[in-house]
């Protein structure tokens, strides 16, 4: 089996290779033709091998090279195609709104699909979107990740900045064995929110860690708002965790200006990274696919 990193998970891809007993990894040579079109070839004698792509679709650009990796692969004879896409772009549109729309996850997720023998995820921002793959798919999660680089750092209290993530904040509780709550949220604009501490939830007791718990940072309006609200009741440590750190903008820089630490995972580079999604893709991998 062979395990190709595109340009968007070189290091995630061999951290996969390592994870499935460093089985071969190899990286696409690629280069850029005068008008900015993708010239890509990859290496090896991948003829009737089973073929491991690991690239995140964050951009047009990654997008594109990820279908020119299946179809290379493919070009190569390889006897299988699993591709696996740890931060998968373009997942915020999975229903149409208004007439003339494109269902961009639906769209995206059928065009991965359409050369692979299977798709593996992290952390969709909708379940919804299985739905459209026509390979198997299997969805991995973030929390694992997160809770094992917690599970050696001062935590007393987990927090979901909305109810929508009460699911996510409840299995961490449980691989940690900590409590949890989960925050009232009110969106003002796409960037600012207003929270409060629901009545009857646990209140910070004063000098503990909480932990903020969330799938995807973006722009950081919502975890700045939680910080401060946390530190206001008392908190002794505020820190941020999240699957997918896309940090925009001055998000990274605004957030650890409230926070004690920001944690991610490895399905982005970016400067929270510190928590690796490798075993639980090779996991999957494994049990699923029979790598390894």
């Amino acid at each position: 089996m062979y395990i190709i990193g595109g340009s968007a998970s070189t290091a995630l891809a061999e951290r996969v290779s390592r994870e499935l007993d460093s089985c071969p990894f190899s990286i696409p040579y690629s280069k850029r033709f005068p008008d900015g079109e993708m010239y890509l070839r990859v290496g090896g004698k991948l003829d009737g091998e089973e073929v491991v792509i690991v690239q995140s679709t964050r951009n047009d650009a990654e997008i594109v090279e990820l279908l020119l990796l299946v179809d290379a692969a493919r070009e190569s004879n390889a006897r299988r195609v699993i591709v696996v896409v740890p931060y998968f772009g373009y997942a915020r549109q999975d229903r149409r709104f208004y007439p003339g729309e494109a269902v961009s996850a639906r769209a995206l997720a059928r065009h991965i699909g359409l050369d692979a023998d299977g798709v593996i995820t992290v952390d969709l921002h909708s379940a919804r979107t299985l739905e459209s793959f026509q390979p198997p798919v299997f969805e991995a999660s973030g929390i694992p990740a997160i809770a094992r680089l917690l599970a050696h750092r001062p935590v007393d209290l987990l927090v979901s900045p909305d109810k929508g993530g009460v699911d996510r904040v409840r299995r961490m509780a449980e691989l940690l064995g900590k409590p949890w709550i989960a925050l009232e949220k009110r969106r003002i604009d796409s960037e600012h929110v207003e929270l409060q501490i629901p009545e009857g939830a646990p209140q910070p007791i004063p000098g503990t860690h909480l932990v903020i718990v969330d799938d995807v940072i973006s722009t950081g309006g919502t975890i700045v708002a939680a910080a401060q609200l946390l530190a206001r009741a008392g908190a002794g440590s505020v820190a941020a965790a999240c699957t997918h750190g896309l940090f925009l903008k001055d998000a990274f820089e605004r957030i650890k200006a409230v926070t004690d630490g920001i944690y991610s995972t490895d399905t982005l580079v970016n400067p929270a990274e510190k928590a690796s999604v490798a075993p639980d893709i090779a996991k999957i991998l494994r049990e699923r696919f029979g790598s390894g």
